[in-house]
Order: C-alpha cells, then sequence, then structure tokens
C-alpha cells in the first residue's frame, strides 16, 4: 500500500490511498487474491482427490466452500448446505442434472427449466460467496459443465473470478474448458485414468 499526496497521484490510479491536507481519508478495498486451479479431465467424476483435500483443508481449520454444480439429490440445494468438520460447507444443486437421462431433460422443458434454475440460484450463490472474503477455500465442481449447458455464460465466469476476494485459491474443475479460462489460472492439472 501506498500513502502519498492526494496531488502526486492522478485520480485514476486505484492502488492507491490518498491522504489530504483536510484529514479525510479515501480508501479502496484491495482484493485477496489467491490463485486460480484448474482440474481437466477427461471423463465426469474424476475428482475425489479435490473432495478429500477440501475435508483435510476444513479439519486443519480453512474455512472451505464446495460447490458441485451438476450433482444434486434429495434436500439439497443452497438452503440445505451440508456442514463438516465445522469449516466445510458442502453445497449440490437442488434439481440436478445427474439425476435424469440426457434425453429425459431434452424432451421435458419443464425439468429443464427447474434444473437450469436451480443451478443458476447455485451460480448466484457462488458468486457473492467469491466476493464476501469469507472463505479460505472455494472449490467449484464442473462449473464447465455448466457453461457448456449454457446454464451459467462464460463472460459471467471470467468476470466474477477477476473481481474476486479471497486471500486462498479458486479450484475449477470441469472436462471441456475453454481457453480464455485456462489462461487466467495460475495452476492446470490434467488427470488421467
Amino acid at each position: 500500500m501506498v500513502i502519498s499526496p492526494s496531488h502526486i497521484n492522478s485520480k485514476s490510479n486505484h492502488d492507491v490511498v490518498n491522504i489530504n491536507t483536510a484529514n479525510k481519508i479515501n480508501v479502496k478495498r484491495f482484493p485477496q487474491i489467491g490463485q486460480i486451479q484448474i482440474y481437466q479431465s477427461s471423463y465426469r467424476g474424476s475428482y475425489p482427490s479435490i473432495i478429500r483435500d477440501s475435508l483435510r483443508n476444513a479439519a486443519l481449520g480453512r474455512k472451505v466452500l464446495l460447490v458441485q454444480f451438476m450433482k444434486g439429490g434429495v434436500k439439497q440445494g443452497v438452503d440445505n448446505a451440508v456442514k463438516l468438520c465445522g469449516n466445510l460447507t458442502w453445497v449440490r444443486s437442488s434439481h440436478s442434472f445427474d439425476q435424469y437421462n440426457s434425453e429425459e431433460i431434452e424432451k421435458d422443458k419443464n425439468l429443464k427449466k427447474s434444473i437450469h434454475e436451480s443451478t443458476f440460484e447455485l451460480w448466484n450463490f457462488c458468486k457473492k460467496e467469491l466476493q464476501s472474503g469469507d472463505n479460505d477455500q472455494i472449490i467449484l465442481d464442473e462449473i464447465f459443465l455448466a457453461i457448456e449447458k449454457n446454464i451459467i455464460h462464460k463472460d459471467d465466469l471470467i468476470s466474477t473470478l477477476e473481481n474476486r476476494f479471497i486471500s486462498g485459491d479458486v479450484i475449477l474443475t470441469g472436462t471441456d474448458i475453454p481457453k480464455d479460462l485456462l489462461l487466467m489460472a495460475n495452476q492446470i492439472t490434467e488427470l488421467r485414468s
């Protein structure tokens, strides 16, 4: 952080705290930014090591949010998150893609709408959490499949990641990862069978 008289710095320099002679302080909140890690695999269901690591991190005292976009089940969703180890919040979709086969979803417009709304509700929850600074680690499991299914827009994810406020890492998993998201990553891990 740099402290200097306001007449020295231009008004467009947002990375500076200006203190003028009238003792007024203009402070900009500096984001705490951890790394973006991407785990890529050629097949779904290859991320148990990430879930294991999230449990270990929670047991060690880190506050972890694990969100599974395409998995769900009975009494799931944002309002029914599972709490483990006192520090891990595990959230799944209340009406998920994995509960049905693809043909069934495509044939039933109400079912498809319900799945999209449930997944988008999770995404809105994640956006708030990425901005809150309350978590040490956030895992967005299979978010790239939600993008592929046109539930979440890629540009919305990019913008949210660019403006996040989290001191720890954000972990993204999926199979088909857009190139511009790969370019944002600090670490890319390819999981093989």
